[in-house]
């Protein structure tokens, strides 16, 4: 039987550079979409999903998204002394979500070796990794689809959308057979990074979820650095490979890019438009738009 998937760790060491001058303080990871930091939708879903234990890998600077995260007792003070009883369980529930851990990237040395700075509070447990500026609005958390399959499967788990055109030409994509048992499942073979359209392996691109068994530590540390002295996650990968099943998964939800200004924007509008409380004030504003 497969180890329960408890821990979910989040790279967040990078500068942002794409929202500048936004970023130039302020973590890219803080920014606002509707009314919540991007980060807290990614580990909002992770805990929903079951997991227990948030690390971090945060890099110089981050000091906001840590503080976000902590207990403020100045601010539920004066709500509770104001009797704002909604906005305290707000605040209150922030920094009661889950049990967090930070580990700091010293340098920005890649994906794989952030998620290498988390070994040592991982474990030698299967963990999850999410990408903070991959937003999936799903009703079933989206790790959580994965952990179903890692569960079921026992081999790591790449979260995958179908891209279609010249566009997969922008993503990692997988090599591989679909599965005969379920339409979702990928059986991956290997990956090739950003490919060109008419060569791409397949229509499945990778996107910032994965479930990973521990063994992905022992390959990163194995694997050489490349441009720019980068470790990265799809070499430890690949070499995972040699060892184990890997799978590719369709989640079932929508992906936004909220690294992307655009992708931001889309996620704000149609996040803002599901909201109870001013999505249908919003959605009577934006008809009165000339477009």
């Amino acid at each position: 039987m497969s180890q329960k998937v408890r821990t979910a760790v989040f790279p967040a060491g990078g500068l942002g550079t794409r929202f500048l001058p936004a970023t130039k303080v302020i973590p890219k990871e803080m920014l606002s979409l509707v009314d919540k930091p991007i980060i807290q939708y990614g580990v909002e879903e992770a805990i929903e999903a079951g997991i227990e234990h948030i690390i971090f890998v945060t890099g110089r600077g981050k000091g906001a998204m840590e503080d976000h995260f902590d207990i403020s007792y100045e601010l539920d003070a004066t709500l509770e002394r104001k009797g704002k009883k909604e906005l305290l369980e707000i605040s209150r529930k922030i920094s009661s979500m889950a049990r967090i851990s930070y580990v700091r990237q010293k340098e920005p040395l890649g994906l794989g070796h952030a998620v290498l700075c988390a070994k040592q509070l991982v474990g030698k447990e299967p963990f999850a990794v999410l990408l903070p500026d991959d937003v999936i609005d799903a009703e079933t958390p989206c790790i959580g689809q994965m952990m179903d399959v890692y569960n079921q499967r026992g081999g790591s788990v790449l979260a995958t959308m179908t891209i279609e055109g010249p566009s997969i030409s922008a993503y990692g994509v997988l090599a591989g057979s679909q599965d005969p048992t379920n339409p979702r499942i990928y059986n991956c073979t290997g990956m090739v990074e950003k490919p060109k359209f008419e060569v791409a392996p397949s229509k499945q691109a990778i996107i910032g979820r994965y479930v990973l068994t521990p063994r992905v530590f022992e390959l990163l540390e194995q694997t050489t650095p490349g441009q720019g002295g980068e470790i990265q996650l799809t070499d430890g990968i690949l070499a995972l490979l040699n060892h184990e099943q890997v799978f590719g998964y369709t989640f079932d939800g929508k992906r936004f890019d909220a690294g992307d200004k655009f992708g931001m924007l889309q996620a704000t509008v149609e996040f803002a438009l599901k909201r109870d409380d001013f999505g249908a004030k919003f959605r009577d504003y934006l008809k009165t738009l000339p477009l």
